[in-house]
């Protein structure tokens, strides 16, 4: 009987964790979501009303939210194939070993994960300043006009995509190098040996083999991107025009800019519910694709 509690006992902890500081308070959110909760509710329990769906409907009404979707979608059909193409291109550097000081290479790539996201955002700022940004002179140097990169509309987004991508395809770029060392070298000598080229071993032995990989690194890197929050926020503040206003921006100013924490649970869990349906959608396209 000792033996059978054993695991329990050493899992208690953990679980007990786990269930007051997620479990409860998504289960509370979600249950916000159906009341009418906001700055009032805070002062005094009585002023909640249940509301049912009237929240979810709102947001089907709201523009602005809608805007937001599509600002979102945007920055993930865009953003995370060039990180992935830019993770799986480093990685295949690195992996080649045609450059000298690799480990200086694989810290210095990786070094922006590990940076903090509002100390970075803030430097960007200033590398993409309209008047005295880096890049902007180097636009100048080869006889380009200067670009508003944040305040003009048209390039707020590409801009974040950009530093995004920067900042995240190190995480990527180490999962799919330990993926490409984890292939069997004759594969490649079999190949060679048969006058395989690179790009055939890249198409018939290296996409193969890294298939469960970048399975596994997309759905990572699309739940992420969904997840903008950081980089709107302090560098553009979800401008101008709104043209950077994401999912999360817009869920953070209506709970606490706005104090309506019921509709801000409402943005959350269907924010939930597009990431499941992607995700659930890639796994069976994954399925399929598999299949011989």
């Amino acid at each position: 009987m000792s033996r059978s509690r054993a695991p329990y006992l050493l899992v208690g902890p953990a679980l007990t964790a786990l269930t007051v500081f997620f479990v409860l308070p998504v289960v509370a959110a979600f249950v916000l979501s159906f009341t009418d909760f906001d700055i009032y509710g805070v002062a005094d329990l009585g002023n909640v009303r249940f509301v049912g769906l009237s929240n979810y409907s709102r947001l089907l009404q709201e523009p602005l939210f809608g805007k937001a979707l599509a600002n979102t979608a945007l920055f993930v059909f865009v953003g995370a194939p060039l990180s992935l193409a830019a993770s799986l291109g480093a990685a295949l550097l690195l992996h080649a070993r045609v450059a000298r000081w690799q480990a200086v290479f694989r810290t210095a790539l990786f070094a922006p994960v590990v940076t903090t996201v509002v100390a970075v955002a803030v430097i960007w700022r200033y590398v993409l300043h309209t008047r005295y940004g880096f890049l902007n002179y180097a636009l100048g140097v080869l006889g380009i006009e200067p670009v508003d990169w944040l305040g003009d509309p048209r390039w707020a987004m590409p801009a974040i995509i950009l530093f995004a991508v920067w900042k995240n395809f190190g995480t990527n770029m180490v999962i799919l190098l330990a993926g490409l060392q984890a292939i069997p070298e004759d594969q490649y000598e079999a190949a060679r040996l048969d006058g395989a080229g690179a790009l055939a071993q890249f198409r018939h032995i290296t996409l193969p083999a890294l298939a469960p990989t970048l399975l596994m690194v997309t759905l990572m890197t699309m739940v992420g991107y969904f997840q903008l929050f950081a980089e709107p926020y302090v560098m553009t503040r979800g401008g101008p025009v709104q043209s950077t206003t994401s999912i999360l921006y817009f869920m953070f100013e209506e709970g606490f800019k706005w104090w309506n924490l019921g509709f801000a649970s409402a943005v959350a869990f269907v924010l939930f519910a597009i990431l499941a349906a992607g995700a659930a959608l890639q796994l069976a396209l994954a399925r399929r694709w598999s299949q011989p």
